[in-house]
């Protein structure tokens, strides 16, 4: 068992009921899928254990079997993307891939204030892409070799083995480039990669350009805040934006009913007194992207459906039952 493995099961060990380390390689708990034996409170059938170099779960209760990666997907996606990522970074990507663990050299980050690479609008498949989605490739660029590009910014990659070409959505913070955003314009195991270049700066998308007196959206993506005027993205930053000098924002989710991930976050930002967007029911896309392509004046629904307080949590409650 690698290490990356071990740091995500100690993550969720608290989360299962009765989690024990058995020996090595092997850790029991009660099932979290089927909630293991409703009589028996101190039964226990779920297990982690080891094939050659992966990590598999399965409960002898529900027969329910899956590798480490899907079990996090179901009980924390969360938690689950950053997995994926931190393998993704160290190299085990496929099956049964284990890689040496990486030698740290911590050096004082270098800031570049300017993006050393073309616009995605001098790329040909980059620009195809990002216009075919009504998105100006004028604003995003494009890497060849993203991992080996990032690397120049800041170490993040140890193995450059499987590099890939990139859109780079960059994050600037006072004028200064902190991060960026890879989103892959191919098959890949993560659509999206974020790295700070500067860890102390905000992870969003747009910040520089907000203009005051006006109500500051912030959507889901960098893609979909191009299409509301003064919004920004949360690069996978937390929900905490008046740390940045942002009062009253209004929140605006995809409109993924369904998804236990979206439902908290709305749920969440109703808690804190925000407003957020309620998406009508006669809207099936789940983004705003995709509800741009379909031809709808996103502006005029997005004003119409801002919602806050009691009223929030109503429209919330019939929103999920769609």
């Amino acid at each position: 068992m690698n290490l990356v493995d071990s740091k995500y099961i100690g993550m969720v060990s608290s989360r299962l009921q009765k989690f024990k380390r058995v020996k090595p390689n092997l850790y029991n708990f009660r099932c979290p899928i089927c909630g293991d034996s409703q009589k028996h409170k101190n039964k226990a059938r779920g297990y982690f254990y080891t094939v050659k170099a992966d990590v598999n779960f399965r409960c002898h209760n529900c027969g329910s079997s899956m590798t480490l990666s899907n079990f996090l997907k179901k009980i924390d996606p969360a938690v689950h993307k950053q997995y994926v990522f931190e393998r993704f970074k160290k190299g085990q990507t496929g099956r049964g891939t284990v890689v040496e663990e990486p030698k740290f050299n911590f050096e004082t980050p270098k800031f570049k204030p300017k993006l050393d690479l073309p616009k995605a609008s001098e790329n040909e498949i980059a620009k195809k892409y990002l216009e075919k989605r009504k998105l100006d490739p004028n604003k995003f660029y494009y890497t060849h070799k993203f991992k080996e590009w990032s690397n120049s910014h800041k170490k993040t990659f140890d193995d450059l083995t499987y590099d890939e070409p990139r859109i780079i959505i960059p994050l600037f913070y006072k004028n200064t480039l902190v991060g960026f955003q890879g989103r892959s314009l191919g098959p890949s195991k993560v659509k999206y990669i974020t790295v700070m270049i500067n860890d102390d700066a905000p992870k969003i998308y747009g910040l520089d350009n907000l203009r005051g007196g006006t109500p500051v959206y912030i959507t889901e993506g960098p893609f979909d805040s191009t299409f509301i005027p003064n919004s920004i993205a949360l690069c996978g930053a937390d929900g905490n934006v008046g740390n940045w000098g942002i009062s009253n924002p209004i929140w605006i989710y995809d409109n993924e009913p369904r998804s236990k991930e979206i439902t908290t976050r709305i749920s969440n930002t109703i808690s804190r007194g925000d407003s957020v967007v309620i998406w009508p029911s006669n809207i099936k896309e789940k983004d705003i992207n995709d509800m741009v392509l379909s031809g709808h004046d996103v502006q005029n629904i997005v004003e119409s459906n801002i919602y806050k307080g009691l009223e929030a949590t109503l429209k919330f409650t019939t929103w999920k039952r769609i």
